[in-house]
């Protein structure tokens, strides 16, 4: 399927990639902290809601 190049690429991307990732967002904790306080609550929000649904969606089936 792939060739020995195109996996070594692949692989080669992937670490360099997430390398740049975290070095990126480690640089800029500070301001993630100070920008995104409540943000833990949003997505405790958003994914009480989901649950929320699916339970009113097997609760609505029976």
């Amino acid at each position: 399927m792939f060739t020995q190049g195109q996996w070594t690429f692949a692989v080669l991307f992937a670490i360099t990639f997430i390398g740049v990732l975290i070095y990126a967002y480690r640089k800029d904790i500070k301001l993630h902290r100070f920008h995104f306080k409540g943000s833990g609550k949003v997505l405790l929000g958003f994914f009480l809601f989901i649950v929320i649904l699916f339970v009113i969606k097997i609760y609505l089936k029976r």
